[in-house]
């Protein structure tokens, strides 16, 4: 029987990839806290933790009409960003995938009444809200698969994504690690205004209201009242955060949602990005374990589409 070892909600953004001297002139001579709280991780639990694979959930890869899971043996390359060229530039990647629980995922479609696809094409993009986690946290040998959010789902169809992933791992021989790869609130600055608001301070977040629900989520997220997230997940939709919250929703969705109470551990402090609402936040496996994921109960052909009312008619932005 597999097992989830630990699950992170963990920020990506492109300014942890630049030099240090390059934070810190964008932040008035100090270093973002997010950066420092990654190598901590790194040597806390991905260098130390008992765990075959790492499931990241990618909210910069946003397919259309399915979920899809990666089912390389290996990816490697260069990555360049289509969306910050000149921040994130020829970056090398090198690590293992695992097809087997890609396939395993997949084959959990229908019991929770959605469409997963796994794809091993090796021109197959890859997004830095993978690659910049990885090459904080990456280690030799282990296994890496991503899975993309879903533009047209809505909140019901991440969770039923990650009920399929919690049901895949329990019946697989995998110790797996999670981590929801994207931001909390998540609106820019406009351009003729970005630069001003580039520095770390959540004072730069786009609204006060924006930084209030964040605030409030984190503290349920320190509290294990994951309850309370997921029950004004349309308060929190008017915020616009990242990919509408779908990488979150996997995650909680695999880990029992509701019922989910592990508390969050801080790896960082709340911070801004341009606008967005970033933090890292680490939920440790409970010492009785997860609650298994709950039942769909639905076919996919007896779905009846339902869109958020508060649905964002965009592809997921970018952080």
């Amino acid at each position: 029987m597999g097992e989830i070892v630990g699950a992170g909600l963990l920020a990506h953004v492109p300014t942890i990839m630049l030099p240090e001297a390059a934070r810190r002139e964008l932040n008035h001579g100090q270093d973002t806290t997010l950066v420092g709280g990654l190598e901590q991780l790194r040597r806390e639990v991905f260098e130390s933790a008992d765990y075959d694979t790492v499931v990241l959930l990618d909210s910069h890869w946003a397919t259309t009409v399915e979920f899809v899971v990666t089912a390389h043996d290996r990816r490697a390359g260069l990555f360049t960003s289509e969306e910050l060229p000149r921040g994130m530039c020829r970056i090398p990647y090198d690590f293992p995938g695992d097809p087997a629980l890609a396939h395993a995922i997949a084959a959990q479609a229908d019991k929770h009444g959605t469409w997963i696809t796994p794809i091993d094409d090796q021109y197959l993009p890859i997004y830095y809200a993978t690659v910049n986690l990885w090459k904080y946290l990456g280690v030799e040998g282990k296994r890496w698969v991503s899975i993309g959010v879903c533009q047209t789902g809505d909140t019901e169809d991440h969770l039923r994504l990650g009920r399929a992933l919690g049901d895949a791992i329990a019946a697989a021989d995998r110790k797996v690690l999670l981590i929801a790869s994207g931001a909390l609130s998540h609106t820019f600055w406009p351009l003729r205004e970005i630069r001003d608001h580039e520095a770390s301070d959540p004072e730069h977040v786009f609204t006060p209201e924006a930084r209030d629900a964040d605030l409030e989520r984190i503290e349920w997220f320190q509290q294990g009242r994951h309850d309370r997230v997921l029950k004004t997940m349309p308060d929190f939709l008017k915020h616009k955060p990242e990919a509408r919250f779908g990488h979150y929703l996997m995650m909680a969705g695999a880990l029992g949602e509701e019922h989910l109470t592990a508390p969050g551990r801080l790896f960082s402090k709340y911070e801004n990005s341009v606008g967005t609402g970033q933090v890292h936040l680490w939920f440790d496996r409970p010492a009785g374990g997860w609650t298994a994921p709950r039942s769909t109960g639905a076919l996919r052909h007896d779905i009846h589409h339902h869109v958020d009312p508060h649905h964002d008619e965009e592809a997921p932005l970018h952080a």
